[in-house]
């Protein structure tokens, strides 16, 4: 069997075979195609774990913002309540002063006792 013969079909061991050639570009065109294909199953899954993330920050964001809103919408009421309370309180003590300062003396007095 001749090493040199360019007419063989089989790898002859000759780097110059048009045979030996023709495999290596296969090769190369099957690994680039296999590169894109993983490349490109890579990028779907980024964009979708990207999608994903995008979701959760909107949501979550949504949700801070709702507490934020009420929060002070909470802050708000007990404001109203305390200032509701401290009228309530200036009218009774402004109706009936004697006996406002009666009640503290007695309260202050059974306190200091214990």
């Amino acid at each position: 069997m001749d090493r040199t013969n360019p007419t063989s079909d089989t790898f002859t061991g000759n780097s110059n075979t048009p045979r030996s050639t023709d495999n290596m570009e296969d090769m190369a065109r099957a690994a680039h195609e296999t590169t894109d294909k993983i490349a490109d199953k890579a990028t779907a899954g980024v964009d979708r774990l990207s999608g994903t993330a995008h979701r959760a920050i909107d949501s979550a964001t949504d949700t801070a913002s709702s507490a934020a809103a009420w929060a002070s919408d909470i802050s708000d009421q007990a404001g109203k309540m305390q200032a509701r309370l401290v009228e309530s309180a200036a009218n009774e003590i402004r109706a009936r002063p004697i006996a406002t300062v009666a009640s503290a003396l007695v309260i202050g007095y059974l306190l200091g006792r214990l």
